[in-house]
């Protein structure tokens, strides 16, 4: 299994290599050469299994053995999942109506990203010991990858971890997840801007790779290829749980599964379209909140951001660069490496780009897609919990709202990712009047001391904040290198 950019530029390229990465040299994002093929037999096979052994057998397709060997592969996984709320580590609600929602959200910064996450940290550090090297892992988030990611790597000797949120665009709870975290390898930064805003002095900081080679420094967004493979296990165990495979005879074709995604920077929605290519008969919806560019891509193939970022009660998904529409844009062209650099340096440039007619065609046979106004996604709680009392986050809500609004054929079953607990978005709860009990883990945040450091905006923000992050950067590695600790 090797690895080559969405921009034709880099092939060759080993699962090790890519983990240490985040993009591509060129500028794009790494995938598969090739990608596995799943046979019905080996479909029907899984039936049953565990989720933790789902993402084994789906990892073990991605990861060569003489990488990482299968019986430690098994070993990794069961450590990244061991500290989950629930036993089985992910948990399907089965509501009326067959309204089956995924509850992905069970870790300890109780959103989805955490079994990614925890599962690429676990391979970070095998290889980290094993080479007796360090990493520096710089990471944007608008909301919920920081925290993860903090929560994932904290402690861990060969880690530094450099985050930085947008200050006022995420919920108290997010945001304590990250400031509350005081180990040593811990440098959080609170911008004044938003997620899109983040993204842009990352990639110029990522673009230097006499810094990204000295100082081994890497992503863990869903721009690393290992978060998104973890995430090819949600649609796998989906299609298992609830596609009705066990009652299909052998021989016979798979039965189709319609998975709905909430969706921000595309990572599940690009992990579904995989899942999809290898041959798992998924219907995928990405439902999307005002910030509405994936579905006007879909619909209209407008692939431009607005001028500004719409805040709204689903601040995890207020993304207008859904960066991981290039890995979708790079399968459904065929893999063509000159079309999809062509496309996303016009995007990074103008902002903009319209899809001809025949790619938004067969983006919209591949993808469907919907928008949700902040009223819809209170209806949807409100809904939800009068049928249910079952409470949903307002992202989910973002995509359960398509249950209630477009119906469905009986021949074929749906699903819904639950991508966070309602307890992290507590105002929209209230908002939409509904009860909640927070739990003991996020009670205990409020007593805990703070510590970060702002990223004002200036007329020149996007270098300053560039020349702040490395700064940080180069004095980290600095201090590791004599043995120290950097707080003091």
């Amino acid at each position: 299994m090797q690895y080559c950019s969405t921009r034709g530029g880099v092939r060759g390229w080993d699962f090790r290599d890519v983990l240490f990465s985040g993009f591509a040299p060129d500028g794009g994002m790494f995938m598969p050469e090739t990608l596995p093929v799943l046979t019905a037999d080996t479909v029907r096979s899984w039936k049953g299994l565990s989720y933790t052994r789902v993402v084994v057998e789906v990892a073990s397709l991605f990861i060569p053995t003489q990488l990482i060997p299968r019986d430690r592969l098994e070993v990794l996984v069961g450590e990244a999942l061991s500290g989950f709320s629930v036993p089985e580590v992910v948990r399907i609600a089965r509501l009326r109506d067959d309204l089956s929602v995924l509850e992905l959200f069970h870790g300890d910064t109780l959103a989805f990203k955490d079994l990614a996450m925890s599962c690429t940290v676990h391979f970070l550090n095998y290889f980290l010991q094993k080479e007796k090297s360090r990493a520096i892992v710089l990471v944007g988030t608008s909301g919920d990858t920081g925290g993860s990611a903090v929560q994932s790597a904290k402690g861990l000797p060969g880690v530094d971890v450099v985050v930085v949120y947008p200050r006022g665009r995420i919920t108290p709870v997010q945001e304590k997840h990250m400031i509350t975290c005081l180990q040593d390898n811990v440098h959080v930064f609170a911008a004044d801007g938003s997620s899109d805003d983040i993204d842009r002095p990352l990639r110029s900081l990522f673009a230097d790779q006499d810094l990204v080679k000295s100082r081994g420094l890497m992503s863990l967004n869903s721009v690393n290829w290992s978060r998104v493979l973890i995430q090819l296990a949600h649609f796998v165990y989906a299609y298992l749980e609830l596609s009705g495979v066990e009652r299909v005879e052998a021989g016979a074709a798979l039965p189709e599964l319609e998975v709905v995604v909430p969706t921000g920077g595309a990572g599940n929605i690009a992990a579904g379209y995989i899942v999809k290519q290898m041959g798992l008969p998924l219907r995928l919806v990405a439902m999307v909140n005002s910030n509405d560019i994936v579905h006007r891509t879909v619909t209209a193939g407008d692939f431009s951001m607005a001028s500004d970022v719409t805040q709204t009660l689903a601040p995890a998904i207020d993304i207008q660069d859904p960066y991981n529409m290039e890995r979708v844009f790079w399968l459904l062209l065929g893999k063509d490496g000159a079309a999809v650099k062509t496309i996303m340096e016009e995007f990074q440039r103008s902002h903009r780009h319209t899809l001809p007619e025949n790619h938004r065609k067969l983006l919209s046979e591949v993808l469907l897609s919907g928008s949700v106004s902040d009223d819809g996604i209170l209806e949807t709680m409100r809904r939800c919990w009068k049928d249910n009392q079952y409470v949903l986050c307002p992202h989910t809500a973002v995509a359960v709202w398509h249950h209630y609004h477009c119906p469905h054929s009986s021949d074929i079953n749906r699903c819904y990712i639950a991508t966070a607990s309602p307890a992290k978005f507590q105002a929209a709860v209230q908002k939409a009047g509904l009860p909640l009990t927070s739990p003991e883990a996020v009670l205990a945040l409020d007593e805990l001391p703070t510590r970060y450091q702002n990223l004002e905006r200036s007329a020149d923000w996007c270098r300053d904040w560039e020349d702040r992050l490395r700064e940080r950067i180069q004095a980290v590695a600095a201090v590791r290198t004599s043995g120290g600790a950097y707080y003091t």
